[in-house]
């Protein structure tokens, strides 16, 4: 596949070089180069198409005609390639014909509950999303994660977007590039999303004012698009928030490899439960869609021991005193 987008570069690139593009139910690629062997594949022309293609597959999921105008959500992680490619992914969709919500640094999980959320001040709910984020892979990798109400798309529907890309990045190489006719709203959606958390904190805890209040909690966002839990999740719940660490966004992960099952990375939030005396920790991938949790002994609660913990919340009906209550907060804000 060819690294450059000159006009002359755009034919060799067909269908089956899209195709290599799927990771399962994703998408992702080189978009930096700097990497010896790795040879950028997710250039913004390809962006563009990706992003055309979601929004032509999305129109025949809805089984709407080509008149219809949708709204699709765009957000990103902290990637240093995050901003070229969301602007070449607005193009592809406003050149479209269909509107554009710019979320700007998102999680993975509000992209998705923006397809659910009724605020027509903030244009919301939107018709499908599109989350640019590559998980916790290295600096120079980038990628598309895409939403509809209905959840995360399925492999079958990321080959047929590809198939329908490769479609588009050819008939873009004879006609060119097209006219913007979509609109695009910059939202800032995440302070929605995190209300939404903090109101669902308050009902679990049975709408007591300040549920956190006491409790220290200490979160390691990995520099990813994790860090907006502490002002705007656990503070306004009472928690104190004291020695969280990494929650600027930097797309070169210069702490720890921003992963919850990463050795370094669960030594990191550890040690900060540890050395600030908390009484929990949470520790977030890039995009916020993967976390653990230390206790205050420093005992790793992720993987399976996070599953068999959350199943015992469910499954056992307890009081609600102050440990019962840290377990519950820890299963919903572990799990959003």
């Amino acid at each position: 596949m060819a690294a450059t987008q000159g006009a002359s570069d755009v034919l060799s690139i067909d269908k089956v070089d899209f195709l290599k593009l799927q990771n399962g139910s994703d998408i992702r690629g080189v978009a930096i180069a700097g990497v010896e062997g790795e040879p950028v594949n997710l250039t913004e022309l390809v962006a563009e198409a990706i992003a055309a293609a979601f929004a032509a597959w999305l129109l025949n999921k809805k089984k709407a005609d080509g008149l219809r105008r949708l709204r699709i959500s765009v957000g990103h992680d902290s990637r240093i390639s995050a901003h070229k490619l969301q602007n070449a992914i607005t193009h592809g969709i406003t050149a479209a014909g269909h509107d554009v919500l710019q979320f700007g640094l998102a999680s993975t999980p509000a992209m998705f509950n923006s397809t659910l959320t009724k605020d027509a001040i903030n244009h919301c709910p939107a018709d499908g999303g599109i989350m640019i984020t590559a998980s916790h892979l290295p600096y120079n990798r980038n990628g598309f994660k895409f939403f509809t109400s209905d959840g995360g798309l399925n492999k079958t529907d990321i080959k047929d977007i590809l198939e329908r890309a490769s479609r588009v990045y050819e008939e873009s190489a004879h006609c060119g590039k097209q006219e913007q006719t979509g609109v695009v709203t910059h939202v800032d959606y995440m302070s929605i999303y995190a209300s939404d958390l903090v109101q669902a904190v308050l009902k679990s805890a049975g709408n007591k004012e300040k549920p956190l209040e006491g409790l220290h909690i200490v979160v390691d966002a990995g520099n990813g698009a994790g860090g907006f839990f502490v002002d705007k999740v656990l503070k306004p719940l009472g928690a104190v928030t004291d020695g969280s660490q990494f929650l600027e966004p930097d797309g070169l992960f210069p702490n720890h490899i921003p992963n919850p099952e990463d050795k370094a990375a669960m030594e990191a939030i550890t040690q900060a439960v540890l050395n600030n005396k908390a009484d929990l920790g949470i520790i977030f991938d890039t995009d916020v869609d993967r976390s653990a949790a230390v206790d205050s002994s420093g005992r790793e609660l992720n993987r399976n021991r996070l599953i068999a913990l959350m199943s015992a919340i469910v499954l056992e009906e307890v009081r609600f005193c102050r440990a019962a209550n840290l377990f519950h907060i820890t299963l919903l804000l572990v799990s959003n």
